[in-house]
């Protein structure tokens, strides 16, 4: 595993790995180690050399900490000395692990090796028209980054949507660097693109990217970093794939999550008529080693390793069916990625359709909550994850628990049916699964026309519960065969009283209970809905007080249209029906609808519909 810091639950991004993860430090790291004469000394003032290492490998005869319970630490596979021995390490080049070090170089000169040079990590800054906040560095706002699957190949293309949600934090003139890397991990591009100087919407379609540059088909990565922000360092967006060449496909995902994982889980295993194929994409300069990417069985513990390397920013394609032969749906599989990828998409090929789909992070890091059995009465069901019943007619729609941390041995779940009009259908207890079920339920057997169902712990018969309860969600058009699928995790929504950092809000300390998501708006042949979900853990507001706000490409607010949602119910927005076609029209290719409620926290899925049967869904984001 890459010894490397990336996330934590509490202290949130480490600002550190993304400075040092920016494809322009990699490249300026190299140019600093071609400088290093031996023998080189590296101090570690900040606990950063594993990271460093990990990520940057390369000859260092000692290793320096001024720290004295640090002294005898491992730390890039040397062994820390006192930083006053400095001076008898004969070194002829001496390596700062630290960015803004004027102030450490000054405070440690007489003690180096006569004749030295000094380097710090101030030599593979970004250039500083790049920096949001000058005056210190490692400012989070400075590293606003992300990374999207991106491709235009074999009759399909990408295309990222998302806002400049910065503005309204009050970011005045925000602008995206982007790197698009190949499959082979080479450079195809680099560009910049402004932003709207208010809230307005923005895209990067791969079809015109590979016009603009005279690109050969290509699969790959690009990377996308913001910068002028404010208020916000995460790059949140949409990625549409759809069939360039007016195919069947299309899909909808989530962003990458910008953070590298140890594991991800999530990912289905294949119907014995479809093809599962995970996009891995390496996030970072240095080489995947073989035997590091595996696959494993949901609570198999018995990992298959790929043998082969993969280089730098490289994109593979790695089919399920080739390390877990005979394994089919609705078997789950983990994914061992050793912190070397962010969130990976997986394709799924059936009957000549592809979709979509994202895995998710398998946390590390959490253990059971002794408090979630004992909530008080206050937080009613406590956590519970909402996800839509599309109308029956149509559609089938399939639920299935995904154990999402290293630590759950058990889910003990129940299922909450309810109409669109917020009436409670049914409740089955699912029972205290265990960590390699096989559970996939079909909901058609509840008879519920159009609404939504809500996962929540039920300790009836014992088991554990860490908050982190996930599940994948499959829908299928009964017509064209068409499938689309989305995973997301539970919170607790729309409570008076908090529990720990329940309910979440999208700014400011829980309770979270203000709405704000982002729709994208459909063209020609795509249109483009959301279905709507007033989740509440226990009684609030009878009715939601929502509006649906057109922005037009620019940010400018042109139309409202209000609408309202029972408590516990849930609605399918068209903007095309909420709006007239005139004012969907003003608002261009980059207008947006923002779902806006002041009363009570929504949860929302979103995606495009086609007239061939076509159809794409992953759960909204808001900001």
């Amino acid at each position: 595993m890459l010894r490397i810091q990336t996330f934590d639950a509490h202290a949130g991004g480490n600002v550190i790995y993304k400075a040092l993860a920016h494809p322009l430090a990699a490249e300026a790291i190299a140019r600093l180690y071609a400088q290093l004469e031996a023998p080189v000394a590296l101090y570690d003032p900040d606990g950063i050399a594993d990271a460093l290492l990990a990520m940057y490998p390369t000859s260092i005869d000692s290793l320096f900490v001024h720290d004295v319970s640090a002294v005898g630490q491992i730390r890039g596979g040397l062994t820390a000395r006192p930083l006053t021995e400095i001076g008898t390490s004969r070194a002829h080049s001496v390596l700062i692990a630290a960015f803004d070090a004027a102030r450490t170089v000054a405070r440690v000169a007489p003690m180096l090796p006569a004749g030295a040079t000094v380097s710090t990590l101030d030599d593979v800054r970004l250039p500083d028209p790049m920096l949001t906040t000058r005056a210190r560095y490692l400012d989070k706002l400075n590293f606003a980054t992300n990374y999207a699957f991106f491709r235009d190949a074999d009759g399909l293309s990408t295309r990222v949507g998302s806002a400049n949600y910065w503005a309204n934090y009050g970011a005045r003139e925000v602008r995206l660097w982007l790197r698009l890397f190949n499959a082979d991990g080479a450079i195809l591009a680099t560009w910049e693109q402004a932003l709207p100087s208010g809230p307005g919407g923005f895209s990067i379609d791969s079809r015109q990217i590979r016009e603009r540059f005279r690109l050969a088909p290509f699969t790959g990565q690009l990377f996308i970093h913001a910068l002028g922000v404010a208020g916000h360092d995460v790059v949140k967006y949409a990625l549409d794939t759809y069939a360039s060449d007016n195919g069947a496909s299309l899909s909808c995902t989530h962003d990458a999550n910008a953070w590298p994982s140890d594991r991800f889980a999530g990912l289905p295993a294949p119907r014995p008529d479809e093809k599962v194929v995970l996009w891995l994409q390496n996030s970072h300069a240095v080489p995947i080693p073989p035997g590091t990417i595996a696959f494993d069985r949901m609570g198999a513990e018995e990992p298959v390793a790929l043998r082969q390397q993969i280089g730098p920013f490289a994109t593979v394609a790695l089919d399920v069916a080739d390390f877990l032969p005979g394994l089919h749906w609705p078997a789950q599989v983990e994914i061992r990625a050793g912190r070397h990828v962010v969130r990976p998409r997986y394709e799924v090929t059936r009957n000549d359709r592809v979709r979509i789909a994202h895995v998710n992070v398998e946390r590390d890091n959490l253990r059971s909550d002794a408090g979630i059995p004992t909530l008080p009465a206050e937080m009613g069901r406590g956590y519970i994850l909402p996800f839509p019943i599309l109308p029956r007619t149509r559609f089938r729609t399939w639920f299935q628990p995904t154990p999402m941390s290293t630590a759950q041995t058990n889910l003990p779940i129940r299922l909450d049916v309810f109409d669109a009009d917020g009436t409670k259908r049914a409740e089955t207890f699912l029972g205290c699964l265990k960590r390699d079920h096989a559970l996939a339920m079909d909901l058609d057997g509840f008879e519920v026309e159009q609404g939504h169902a809500e996962l929540v712990y039920d300790f009836r018969d014992g088991g554990e519960a860490d908050g982190w309860l996930h599940a994948l969600f499959r829908y299928e058009d009964r017509h064209s065969g068409h499938s689309a699928e989305s995973s997301f995790g539970a919170h607790i929504f729309n409570t008076a009283m908090t529990y720990r950092d329940e309910p979440q809000s999208y700014a400011g300390p829980p309770p979270g209970l203000t709405t704000r998501l982002f729709l994208k708006l459909g063209d020609r042949t795509r249109r483009s809905f959301a279905v709507l979900i007033y989740p509440a853990s226990g009684p609030w507001h009878r009715m939601s007080s929502t509006t649906l706000q057109l922005l037009d490409g620019g940010g400018t607010l042109i139309a409202e249209s209000p609408i309202g949602i029972a408590c516990s119910g849930s609605v399918i927005v068209w903007p095309h029906t909420a709006f007239e076609a005139a004012v969907l029209a003003a608002a261009g290719p980059d207008g947006y609808v923002l779902v806006r409620d002041q009363t009570c926290r929504l949860f929302g899925y979103h995606g495009l519909m086609d007239e061939a049967g076509g159809f794409s869904l992953d759960h909204m984001f808001g900001f």
